[in-house]
């Protein structure tokens, strides 16, 4: 059987690495790099809980392949960036101008390491960007994978709809170059035997019309004419093998419990994460509806509306997407009714860190904006824990 060994890439405080290691898997090399921070927050918070790894807190870039070992899966939540390229100017060989840098040093890696799996994750949006020519930048994401021999299939999975107590859409990537589960997963259909269905059933939406929504269409190779003139319309399902993209729109099925904001609520809250009430008015006009005149900084009158959000937010539902700014006066942080209480307030970091499914106080040690600030960069370990099982079951099988 296969060595169970992962390394990971933007590892932020280990959102990957705990789901792993629950579903069985390894981890022997990792790297978290915040540019331009003094302070190494969510490395030092990784480099806590996982001493017995080699961490590296430098830029990806400047970390050779020689340090980083071979291992069986590659792992990372690498950001959404511009990824086009251009042909040199002396002449067409070649590509330079290559903008999403990390993507590319993911690249760098994958074609030195060679790792049998690859599991990648990035926002939803990943699959329509740019705006001006979409799927422009997935597409160079499936044609280097496909270029190195890899098969791939994506997913964009919301956490809550299979249980987990946040609505969090994300675009995962799978990828292989075993051929044995190339032909397990996808001797027939990804959308029947595939690796995402395995972890989380789905079936295929119909049209308006009654038919099918499956789009199958080639991706170039070349990666500066895909750059120049490629679009495409990807679903929240697919696969690509051979440069040829199989794509359809499905919908999730799920029969177990789910976990509701009301689920995760601490008692007996500190006093300084209720609202003021000389705040109340502000979170009212923030959380409401809005049409109303404003004026740009170059004194431009326009219109603005908005629609309202939640408030408070609703406990027998699960939260809403956690961003960066979470528990700060926006109108994205969560306001919640204490159920001891009855009075207004924000969340604390535990709950943030309950949400995403880390352990209690996995942050401590941070300034509370941190905590917040590395919850809402965090991935929903839930997930990651049944993608390990997942995997482990096929190379074990």
């Amino acid at each position: 059987m296969l060595d169970k060994t992962v390394v990971e890439l933007f590892a932020g405080v280990g959102g990957f690495r705990v789901g792993l290691e629950k579903s069985g898997w390894k981890t022997l090399f990792a790297n978290q790099w915040e540019p331009g921070a003094k302070t190494q927050w969510a490395f030092d918070c990784y480099n806590r809980h996982f001493p017995d790894s080699t961490n590296s807190n430098i830029d990806i870039a400047k970390v050779p392949e020689s340090e980083i070992p071979n291992h069986e899966l590659l792992v990372g939540g690498f950001p959404c960036q511009d990824y086009s390229v251009a042909a040199t100017l002396a002449t067409s060989k070649g590509i330079q101008g290559k903008k999403g840098v990390l993507w590319w040093e993911i690249r760098r890696i994958v074609d030195s390491k060679r790792p049998r799996f690859i599991l990648l994750e990035n926002v939803d949006r990943l699959l329509k960007s740019p705006a001006k020519q979409r799927g422009r930048d997935f597409g160079i994401i499936l044609s280097c994978l496909n270029s190195l021999g890899y098969s791939v299939e994506w997913r964009v999975i919301n956490a809550a709809d299979y249980g987990f107590a946040q609505r969090r859409r994300r675009t995962f990537i799978f990828a292989t170059r075993d051929e044995s589960i190339q032909n397990t997963l996808y001797k027939n259909s990804y959308l029947e035997e595939g690796f995402f269905k395995r972890a989380f059933p789905c079936s295929a939406k119909v049209s308006n019309t009654g038919g099918s929504k499956k789009k199958n269409f080639s991706i170039p190779e070349n990666l500066v004419e895909l750059t120049e003139k490629f679009k495409a319309e990807f679903g929240n399902s697919g696969f690509c093998r051979d440069f040829k993209a199989h794509t359809n729109e499905v919908t999730p099925l799920f029969n177990g419990p789910y976990t509701v904001l009301g689920d995760i609520l601490q008692k007996d809250v500190p006093e300084k994460y209720y609202v003021k009430d000389l705040d109340i008015a502000k979170w009212q006009y923030m959380k409401g509806a809005k049409k109303e005149k404003r004026v740009t900084k170059e004194g431009f009158e326009y219109n603005y509306s908005e629609g309202p959000i939640a408030y408070p937010d609703y406990l027998d539902k699960p939260a809403r997407t956690m961003l960066t700014t979470e528990g700060s006066k926006n109108r994205s942080s969560h306001i919640v009714e204490d159920p001891q209480t009855h009075r207004l307030r924000i969340l604390t970091p535990v709950e943030c860190e309950r949400i995403d499914g880390f352990d209690d106080n996995w942050t401590s040690g941070m300034t509370d904006h941190m905590r917040y600030f590395c919850m809402g960069n965090a991935l929903v370990v839930g997930l990651i824990e049944k993608m390990g099982r997942v995997l482990s079951e096929l190379i074990e099988n």
